[in-house]
């Protein structure tokens, strides 16, 4: 049924998130007990031992979730404020299917160095970071930096959270298709944070043909219009040192996710492998249309929820931080994350099929052996 924007209007007004308090305060012995002056015994104990912050206050438990505004959904830099109902909507999904409280964090400011010592001055108040919607490539270097500064899990989840469940469903995709994971051929379209991550986790866990597409063509040592992390990338990717745009790239290629704003050519996916595999991830508009890929590809996934195979971080994001937590872990390992990609294939193993390869992102199982896998991980 299709949803109507007066609908999405009105359950977003006054917003989607409210403090809850879990012991009540009904006498003066409760309020004796929950402020002054009860509560100064446990301000005077945490001063003389601050690790006792961590059992006695919210601070562990607590996800701050931080965006600086600048790419967001496919809406792209639109500042600060109008991020905020999206990092709500990020706290509730927290809420909903980790049971972690979060706290939504809009900062009015694109340098690195401001975010970074804007955390770090309020980092007592929280016990992990959640990146979102930072725009690349800014997102690597501040992630990087945060991690270093704070003795606590980061993880910027459009990054992360994306190749995670990619390496899942591909996982999955590979076995309906009877083909080995590693020694697929995989093109990947776009190299900002979630194609660089995905990238990435694909490297670590053994393909080595893997090849990245930006704006002007495919990743490869001879381009002198690159640097930084697309150039480190392009030292350990396309192995066969394939030139140009898509139609090199696809030529004969087992899989390809799309995590740009590109259209990819009818004619282009025409020249896959046989039994090829297409992720189609961009919103609201697919790369290549669900249509026309299931003409030429045997499983076809996208970011929409309206077709089969939704690869959603909602999958990744509230349960590895669940579990990082629960663990007491100082970070968030690569480790840890191919463990929650494994996590999250097992459970779509009863009833694999071409249009069931990843579970449903309302599953209520997911964030639960996401956590236990992230937890046995570190």
């Amino acid at each position: 049924m299709p949803i109507s924007e007066e609908e999405i209007f009105a359950a977003h007004e006054g917003g989607k998130l409210s403090v809850g308090v879990v012991r009540p305060i009904d006498s003066k012995r409760d309020l004796s007990i929950a402020y002054t002056p009860g509560v100064a015994q446990v301000s005077r104990a945490i001063a003389a031992d601050p690790a006792l912050a961590q059992s006695h206050t919210w601070a562990s438990r607590l996800v701050a979730v931080v965006s600086d505004g600048t790419a967001v959904l496919g809406l792209g830099d639109i500042g600060a404020s109008a991020s905020l109902p999206v990092m709500e909507g990020k706290s509730a999904l927290f809420k909903t299917f980790a049971g972690l409280d979060s706290i939504p964090i809009v900062l009015d400011t694109t340098d690195t160095d401001e975010i970074v010592e804007t955390l770090v001055r309020i980092a007592p108040s929280f016990g992990a970071v959640n990146l979102e919607d930072v725009a690349a490539p800014r997102c690597f270097e501040l992630e990087r930096r945060l991690i270093e500064a704070l003795d606590m899990p980061v993880m910027h989840d459009d990054q992360h959270g994306t190749a995670v469940v990619v390496l899942a469903a591909l996982t999955n995709a590979a076995k309906v298709v009877g083909k080995e994971l590693a020694e697929l051929r995989v093109v990947i379209s776009g190299a900002g944070s979630a194609g660089v991550a995905v990238a990435e986790i694909l490297l670590a866990v053994g393909l080595t043909d893997v090849i990245v597409l930006d704006s002007r063509g495919t990743l490869h040592p001879g381009r002198t219009d690159i640097s930084g992390v697309k150039r480190d990338l392009a030292e350990r990717t396309n192995p066969r040192r394939i030139e140009h745009g898509t139609t090199a790239a696809l030529a004969g290629a087992d899989a390809f996710v799309g995590v740009s704003s590109s259209t990819v050519p009818e004619a282009d996916v025409a020249g896959m492998a046989e039994d090829a595999i297409i992720f189609a991830l961009s919103n609201p508009d697919p790369e290549i249309t669900p249509d026309v890929a299931r003409q030429y590809a045997a499983v076809v996934a996208t970011g929409r929820s309206d077709f089969p195979n939704q690869i959603n971080n909602v999958l990744a994001f509230p349960g590895i931080f669940r579990g990082a937590l629960d663990a007491g872990a100082k970070g968030i390992t690569l480790q840890m994350k191919i463990a929650a990609a494994h996590a999250i294939s097992e459970l779509a193993l009863e009833g694999l099929s071409v249009d069931r390869i990843v579970p449903s992102p309302l599953d209520p199982r997911v964030a639960p052996a996401v956590a236990a896998a992230v937890i046995a991980a570190v």
